[in-house]
């Protein structure tokens, strides 16, 4: 009797992912997805396991990263226990019910669902710590709110003062414009200071966030598309950081800029410049909170260049200078700003070397967005959606290969990460009828990859 032939590893892979293409292809365009899903969620696997691994051997040679988990910024986890169970039921629920409903809704109704969905699974990763998962990562000694009492004593003299007494804040505080700490520091003036509602900022941002970026995709491409991204907008990994860290508040204003120029460039007459006016107003206040997210503007950017628009997003720009200039007329000179946050950060002498961050950088995204994000960009075919896909990718490689960026991307290009998600449209199926198996599998290899990471590592944020 012969031997059994056992099957070659290709037809291994192809087989464990045919459950994950739509039925309605045929055996040859099955066979063919399934490859390139296999290729695609290998990639994935390489560029996070390059970064840990290179990241590991560094620290065996005593090399300091600041970096005790890479590629993320984090501690050792608490491992599989009861504390995982909520976010595994809060996950698994709403990979049931998540994408029937968005696909269900009136269309008014989907922004608002997304940014419940989303607000529901931040919320039930944070709280795998408690209530002080919501706040632990915004108490630190280097945080923002050490220094939040100096400033709320005299707001106007701290931001006519902010450059030159910068060396004398904190860590948080030198890292970024003063935008941040004067509207904490305002907050605590009429009584709502603390840990707590800074919190509630960042909860706030980033439902805020998947609201808006479904709203702007449904002005490039239309509802349906929109519709199918909401669901892999409001769940991935990247809720772990967009409820505990103050740039999840940035996401949410970064987005609104966003969304308000893209609509502004679907306008005309005086609809599209008022939405340009408040789109530049909306930068000016972004690139107060964070110097990086000048990068944001290559999202309209990509949109109105496509559309051969440029008078909207001249409208905004004009606007964004007048607000930096105003700020600049009270003290603060955002140029002198970025090059006094700069030297502070060369005389840190902290060691991250551009060529293992540059590599390290791209392997804490691609944990941020998730494996089923790996797979969705290489089957998005809508060109539409891809400006804004396309121009978050191109601000997140931009502050790769610019140094700025080096280690904690994970949370500080949740910005560009919005945009990214709205690739998970792709995969829908395109002619299964309702919110099929596939979609639920791709959503819960999200929830999966969420709960590993929650596992294993202790983020900072």
């Amino acid at each position: 009797m012969s031997e059994p032939v056992s099957a070659p590893p290709e037809t291994a892979v192809v087989s464990a992912t045919a459950s994950l293409v739509d039925p309605h292809e045929s055996l040859a365009g099955r066979t063919g997805t399934a490859r390139h899903t296999a290729i695609a969620l290998g990639a994935w696997l390489l560029v996070v396991a390059a970064g840990r691994w290179w990241g590991l051997v560094l620290l065996r040679h005593h090399a300091d990263l600041t970096l005790p988990e890479p590629p993320l910024l984090g501690s050792p986890g608490p491992g599989i226990g009861l504390s995982l169970l909520w976010p595994v039921l809060v996950g698994g629920l709403l990979v049931l019910l998540a994408p029937r409903l968005i696909e269900r809704l009136r269309w008014p109704l989907v922004p608002w669902a997304t940014a419940a969905v989303a607000g529901s699974w931040g919320l039930a990763v944070a709280l795998v710590e408690g209530a002080a998962g919501l706040t632990r990562g915004l108490a630190g000694p280097t945080e923002l709110q050490a220094d939040v009492p100096k400033v709320a004593a005299g707001p106007l003299r701290f931001l006519a003062t902010f450059t030159s007494r910068l060396p004398g804040y904190d860590v948080q505080v030198r890292g970024h414009p003063p935008g941040m700490i004067l509207l904490l520091a305002l907050l605590q003036r009429v009584g709502l200071g603390g840990t707590g509602w800074a919190a509630a900022l960042g909860v706030t941002g980033g439902c805020l966030a998947a609201a808006l970026a479904v709203v702007t995709a449904a002005e490039i491409a239309g509802r349906e598309v929109a519709r199918r991204a909401a669901p892999f907008v409001a769940i991935a990994p990247a809720a772990i950081w967009i409820v505990t860290s103050s740039d999840a508040f940035y996401l949410g204003v970064a987005t609104a800029a966003v969304c308000a120029v893209v609509i502004a460039l679907h306008r005309s007459g005086r609809a599209s410049t008022r939405w340009a006016i408040l789109g530049g107003v909306l930068f000016g206040a972004t690139l107060m909170l964070s110097y990086g997210l000048v990068l944001v503007a290559l999202v309209p950017t990509a949109v109105a260049w496509r559309q051969r628009r440029p008078r909207p997003l001249f409208v905004a720009g004009v606007t964004t200078a007048a607000v930096l200039t105003t700020m600049g007329l009270t003290g603060f000179w955002w140029p002198l700003g970025l090059l006094a946050t700069r030297t502070q950060y060369e005389r840190l002498h902290v060691w991250r070397p551009w060529w293992y961050f540059a590599v390290a950088d791209i392997s804490a995204w691609a944990l941020a967005l998730g494996p089923a994000l790996a797979v969705a960009l290489g089957r998005l075919r809508d060109r539409r959606l891809w400006l804004l896909v396309g121009g978050g990718l191109l601000a997140a490689l931009g502050a790769d290969l610019s140094g700025m960026s080096e280690a904690e991307v994970e949370r500080i290009w949740l910005p560009f990460t919005i945009w990214v998600l709205l690739a998970g449209a792709a995969l829908w199926p395109e002619r299964a009828r309702g919110a099929g198996l596939a979609v639920r599998a791709w959503l819960g290899l999200q929830v999966v990859s969420t709960i590993a990471i929650v596992a294993t590592i202790r983020t900072q944020w």
